[in-house]
């Protein structure tokens, strides 16, 4: 498959230079021509233009203004003036006004078309890191992650450790869980929180054109690698890349991403060039990884460097006392986002919602609860508007009298403790039994003492 060409306009009055100019560059990019000013600046407002070859002098125009008409339209746009040798001190007043470079009339093809490849780069290179400044700025440590069940506090308190460690964190869970909420807090908590976090969605990219989005590679690599690109891995040096679905990757992927994790260092397709790359591997899967190591699906060797810290995340029918908090966590974020007044669930519809197994879970939950705030006209979500989201109770389980009351009761004394923040005299106080009763309960019942 290849690349997207990088689009070129020539702007110069003399149609001997601008044949010229498109004669070398049709090959490799996208290639618009102007002759005039009226001309150059419809075509720049009509198509997406990376770099302009502008001349300094045109018949109907002052290239100068030209150039700060094109800089005004597109503050990121490359431009590379084009001039005689007796106009070389204008041209470095375009260069101190945003030009990249200048070349001299009658030109060497090899320089220009260097030139416009260390241009380009530039503008691609200045694209990624606006692309990641946006990321660091946009999420917060723990921002997004909503929990006060005992299995999420335990997850919270997993990621707290973890986050100072370099090592590698693999996060399992089902498809919904907030595996990658998981993977930016743990980012975000840790030294190398002002570096980038790169969001590898590894299901995304097609097969044949993995490598070059994870080690990039240099211009004329393979066919349509018009310019040299900056692979993921180098883009995470020093920060924390996240391959999500780390599953779907191919055997020979895995190796290739195993020698990163182990040298620190990457090739760039094309290239010999060793360049250091200190990323730290945060991975994410739902499906079982050693079911897919029995059946030669995943490397064992790469499954053990990225599960130094395993962290599962629950899914949400295991979490159903956070429920209620989700649901006006998301109701917030909708009146927020809408700027509509906030609604809310009644106590029956949420009573229904907590015996819905939730598949899809927190991700599902959030779709829902999106969609109900939305079409409910009134100011109360009520049980009857979840009619047509196909929520039934869930069957209970087929257990004797015996076990029904063992499972009861323990997670009676769960609650209670949770209640209590963990004092036992408290949670014995809420039970109404004795401190000594509980102590023996929860040894019973295996609880931690």
């Amino acid at each position: 498959m290849k690349n997207k060409k990088a689009v070129v306009l020539v702007v110069d009055d003399e149609k001997g230079v601008r044949q010229s100019f498109k004669m070398v560059l049709k090959d490799d990019y996208t290639v618009f021509l102007a002759e005039s000013e009226e001309e150059a600046i419809d075509l720049f407002k009509k198509k997406s233009i990376d770099l302009v070859l502008l001349d300094i002098r045109l018949q109907d125009a002052d290239g100068i203004e030209l150039l700060q008409k094109f800089r005004e339209l597109d503050p990121n746009v490359e431009i590379i003036m084009v001039t005689a040798v007796k106009e070389i001190q204008t041209a470095v007043r375009a260069i101190k006004l945003g030009a990249y470079e200048y070349v001299i009339k009658p030109f060497n093809v090899d320089d220009v078309l260097t030139i416009i490849n260390r241009a380009l780069e530039k503008r691609s290179l200045l694209r990624q890191l606006s692309y990641l400044k946006g990321e660091l700025e946009h999420f917060k440590p723990f921002e997004k992650m909503v929990g006060n069940d005992v299995k999420m506090r335990e997850v919270f308190e997993l990621i707290s450790s973890v986050a100072e460690s370099s090592g590698s964190v693999l996060i399992q869970g089902e498809s919904g869980t907030g595996k990658e909420l998981v993977a930016r807090a743990i980012h975000n908590l840790s030294p190398r929180r002002d570096q980038p976090f790169v969001v590898i969605n590894c299901a995304a990219i097609p097969a044949t054109l993995m490598e070059s989005q994870l080690f990039g590679h240099t211009k004329g690599a393979f066919t349509g690698a018009t310019s040299t690109t900056t692979g993921k891995m180098e883009i995470a040096n020093r920060g924390t890349a996240f391959l999500d679905d780390v599953d779907t990757l191919d055997t020979g992927m895995q190796a290739k991403l195993l020698r990163v994790l182990q040298e620190k260092e990457i090739e760039r397709l094309g290239s010999t060039k060793l360049i250091k790359a200190d990323v730290r591997f945060v991975a994410a899967s739902n499906k079982d990884l050693e079911n897919y190591i029995e059946e030669g699906k995943f490397r064992e060797d790469f499954y053990y460097r990225l599960n130094v810290f395993p962290v599962k995340v629950p899914p949400l029918r295991e979490r159903i006392s956070d429920i209620p908090l989700l649901i006006d966590h998301f109701l917030k974020t909708n009146a927020r986002n809408g700027k509509m007044a906030k609604k809310k669930f009644s106590k029956g519809a949420i009573k229904i919602l907590k015996q819905y197994e939730w598949p899809g879970n927190v991700r599902e939950l959030q779709n829902m609860v999106e969609r109900l705030s939305t079409v409910t006209k009134g100011p109360v979500i009520h049980s009857a508007d979840l009619s047509g989201l196909s929520i039934t109770k869930k069957e209970p389980e087929k257990k004797n009298l015996k076990n029904a009351v063992y499972d009861f009761e323990k997670q009676y004394i769960i609650a209670a403790l949770e209640q209590a923040d963990g004092s036992k005299k408290k949670a014995a106080e809420l039970l109404g039994i004795h401190r000594n009763t509980l102590l023996i309960k929860m040894t019973q019942y295996d609880l931690q003492t």
